[in-house]
C-alpha cells in the first residue's frame, strides 16, 4: 500500500476545501440552521410531538441527513472531475499509485470533508433543541457509514459525467427530491397506508430511519434492514468503482 500517495491525494483535496471554506463549510452550515429556524420554531411550535419526540429535535437527524447526503455526493463528484476535465487525471493513472490508493485518497477525503459538516450541524442544531443521543456508537457508525457510501456513489457520479450539467443532474433532479421525500421531516407513519407502502422503495428512507433510531429509539423501518440496504448500496458501488476502473470507462477515453 502506497501511504504516501493516499496521503498526497488526501492533503490535495483537503486544501481545496480550506480554500473555499465558506463554500464547503460555512454556507451549508448556515442553510441547514435556517432550516431550524423555520420548521423547527416556526412550524414547530404548532406540533406538539412526533412519536413522543419534539418537532423540532424530531428532523435533527433528516436534516443531518439532507447536508451529509447532498455534500458527500458533491465533494466526491467534484473531486474526480476536475483531475477529468483539466486532464491531470492521466499524470495520476499513468503514476506508480494502485487504484485502490486513488479511491481511497479521493473518496477518504471527501468523507472527512462530509462527516466535519456532518458534526457542525449535529452541534449547530443544539443551539435550536434539546437534543438526546440515545445510541451515540450507532449514530456515529451510521453517519461514517453513510458518508463513505455516498461519497463512493459520488465518485461513480463524477467519473460517468462529461458535462457540469451531467454533473448536477443526478444530485438535484434524483437525490434532493428523494431525500425530502424520504422522511426528512415527518414519520412515514403519517402518510396513508398506499404512500408508506411507495415510501419503502425509497432507499433514503432507511438512512434517515437508522439515524433516527440511534437518537431517539424509534425508527420507521427496522433498523437491520436499514444498515443491510446500506451496505448494499456500499456494494453496489464498490463494484462499479472495480468496473470503471478494470474496463478504463470514461478515464482512458
Amino acid at each position: 500500500m502506497n501511504f504516501h500517495a493516499i496521503r498526497a491525494i488526501y492533503k490535495f483535496e483537503m486544501a481545496r476545501t480550506f480554500r473555499t471554506v465558506l463554500q464547503s463549510i460555512v454556507s451549508p452550515v448556515i442553510s441547514t440552521s435556517l432550516y431550524f429556524v423555520v420548521f423547527g420554531a416556526a412550524i414547530g411550535s404548532r406540533i406538539t410531538d412526533v412519536d413522543g419526540v419534539g418537532y423540532g429535535a424530531f428532523i435533527v437527524p433528516g436534516l443531518i441527513m439532507l447536508s451529509l447526503l447532498t455534500q458527500s455526493i458533491s465533494n466526491a463528484s467534484f473531486g474526480i472531475f476536475f483531475p477529468k476535465f483539466t486532464g491531470t487525471i492521466y499524470e495520476i493513472l499513468s503514476a506508480p499509485v494502485s487504484y485502490l490508493e486513488i479511491v481511497i485518497g479521493y473518496v477518504g477525503a471527501a468523507a472527512t470533508k462530509s462527516l466535519v459538516l456532518g458534526l457542525l450541524i449535529l452541534a449547530t442544531s443544539t443551539l435550536f433543541v434539546p437534543l438526546q443521543i440515545m445510541h451515540p456508537f450507532w449514530m456515529l457508525l451510521f453517519l461514517v457509514l453513510t458518508a463513505i457510501t455516498f461519497c463512493l456513489f459520488g465518485f461513480v457520479l463524477g467519473i460517468w459525467a462529461d458535462g457540469f450539467e451531467k454533473l448536477q443532474l443526478v444530485p438535484f433532479l434524483i437525490v434532493t427530491p428523494l431525500i425530502f421525500l424520504g422522511g426528512s421531516f415527518y414519520s412515514i407513519d403519517m402518510l396513508p397506508p398506499f404512500w408508506q407502502t411507495v415510501s419503502l422503495f425509497n432507499p433514503v428512507v432507511y438512512l434517515i430511519s437508522a439515524f433516527r433510531w440511534s437518537f431517539y429509539g424509534v425508527a420507521d423501518v427496522s433498523v437491520a434492514l436499514s444498515a443491510s440496504m446500506t451496505v448494499l448500496f456500499l456494494v453496489l458501488c464498490l463494484t462499479a468503482i472495480w468496473w470503471i476502473f478494470k474496463t478504463g470507462y470514461r478515464l482512458k477515453t
